[in-house]
């Protein structure tokens, strides 16, 4: 006699292509309960509803599977937006990529990795290594060919690109923790979230903006 259905497959039977994310679903959880120190296999098996074994089928040891959430959780969104950012004006792509960027910050997966970066990283140099070139630099890049655009074409000031993606990132980042713990940092406790990111794009963009009473006065100097 067959058992009625429940109308979900349970995880065990989940198709094989399926595992790999399956399991970086579970991990992602895991490690945000436990640390990356503290997380097991087992745990991490478990939670996907699969055997310690099958992890070995994908990952060799839990930094690959570390390595693996990033690329799907983190890199894939660079790569989404390195895709996205092509049309418009700097300005139009560089507001859209913080809009973006505002969500993917606010979102409970960034909240887990961004503790297990700042936290635990620095005990395992190779995957902070990792990090900093495939997320950092690579999202740094990303912001400064935007304003490198906007600066040749007078859409923004003249700025070492670098730098200001670079303090783009200092200011989102901040700012999206401080929206994480509203109780704590009352600066933010009244305002919303779009609110929050509204204001960022207007700071930021304005302190792009070209100085043309400067420009105007050096060129009557001239």
């Amino acid at each position: 006699m067959s058992l009625p259905s429940t109308g979900q497959e349970p995880r065990w039977r989940r198709l094989p292509e399926e595992r790999p994310r399956q399991l970086i679903d579970a991990a992602l959880e895991v490690f945000g309960e436990h640390g990356l120190a503290g997380a097991r296999l087992e745990d991490i098996a478990k939670r996907a509803g699969v055997s310690k074994g099958t992890i070995y089928l994908y990952f060799p040891n839990k930094e690959a599977l570390f390595r693996e959430m990033v690329r799907q959780k983190v890199i894939e969104e660079i790569e989404a937006a390195e895709q996205r950012l092509t049309d418009g004006t700097a300005t139009e792509q560089l507001r859209r990529f913080m809009l973006g960027y505002w969500t993917f910050l606010r979102s409970p997966a960034f909240a887990t990795i961004y503790r297990l970066v700042h936290g635990e990283l620095h005990h395992f140099p190779d995957l902070a290594k990792f990090y900093s070139r495939e997320v950092i630099e690579r999202g740094i890049k990303l912001v400064g060919e935007i304003i490198r655009r906007g600066t040749r074409n007078g859409e923004f000031r003249d700025i070492d690109p670098t730098v200001a993606a670079r303090m783009l990132g200092s200011i989102m980042l901040s700012h999206a923790v401080w929206c994480s713990r509203r109780s704590f940092f009352l600066h933010v406790a009244e305002e919303t979230d779009e609110q929050c990111v509204d204001n960022i794009i207007d700071f930021y963009l304005h302190a792009l903006r070209p100085d043309k009473a400067g420009a105007d006065a050096g060129t009557s100097r001239t």
